[in-house]
């Protein structure tokens, strides 16, 4: 059993979801501490003019908030600011549509918190790609301990034999609490081939939106499946 446990993100890259794509569970982190200026409300698109960022504008008020606890605030019409945006952008992509209307339904669909929200749009980016793994919050088995031990708790109660980690957590990961307990550690590796983009040069580090956008139906092919792809 393959498992991967990272926070919620919102319209992450592909790299995100060919992470869940790879283990046979996915579990969501977000019972952690809310981190501003990161990738929890926001994720960047390809303009004319470079990389821009679509932000969802979340109530922050104490740095002992958790991301899970962290509600958006509605005061402003956001998500219409940013399908305007994205339609602005991508309005001549191949593959434009069904994505930005199925987009902007889940967008304006009301969501209390970012990671109810962010859920919601990953299982929506899941189906496109055929990604069928199960996904579930570290909130349902109680995590306690430090960071890693926080890890091995979750993973012991799912009968893990294997982590599948992101290669950041190198600084702070304790590889021998996992084995201990006969879990393998890997690390996630990214390695994709390019895709057509509107605005060239190639830039990897966008919102999938990009991708399924510019490549459509064969959007899972430019995941982690260099034996499938036709170049």
């Amino acid at each position: 059993m393959k498992v991967g446990i990272i926070q919620s993100n919102f319209l992450p890259w592909r790299g995100y979801f060919d992470f869940i794509r790879e283990v046979d569970l996915f579990i969501i982190h977000d019972d952690l501490q809310y981190t501003k200026g990161d990738w929890r409300n926001r994720n960047r698109i390809k303009t004319p003019r470079g990389l821009e960022w679509m932000t969802v504008p979340v109530n922050y008020k104490t740095t002992s908030q958790l991301i899970e606890e962290t509600t958006i605030d509605h005061s402003t019409r956001w998500a219409q600011k940013i399908l305007n945006r994205i339609r602005e952008v991508y309005r001549q992509a191949p593959h434009f549509e069904p994505y930005y209307t199925q987009l902007g339904g889940l967008l304006l669909e009301p969501a209390d918190t970012i990671s109810e929200l962010n859920l919601r749009l990953i299982h929506w980016v899941c189906r496109h790609l055929k990604i069928d793994t199960p996904i579930r919050f570290s909130r349902e088995f109680h995590p306690q301990g430090t960071k890693t031990e926080r890890l091995v708790g979750i993973l012991k109660q799912v009968n893990a034999t294997v982590y599948l980690s992101g290669p950041a957590a190198q600084a702070y990961l304790v590889p021998e609490l996992l084995e201990g307990e006969g879990i393998r550690l890997e690390y996630k590796k990214y390695n994709y081939p390019e895709y057509p983009q509107l605005f060239p040069p190639f830039e990897p580090y966008v919102s999938v939106i990009d991708l399924l956008f510019m490549t459509g139906e064969d959007a899972r092919l430019y995941l982690e499946f260099p034996q499938e792809l036709q170049v």
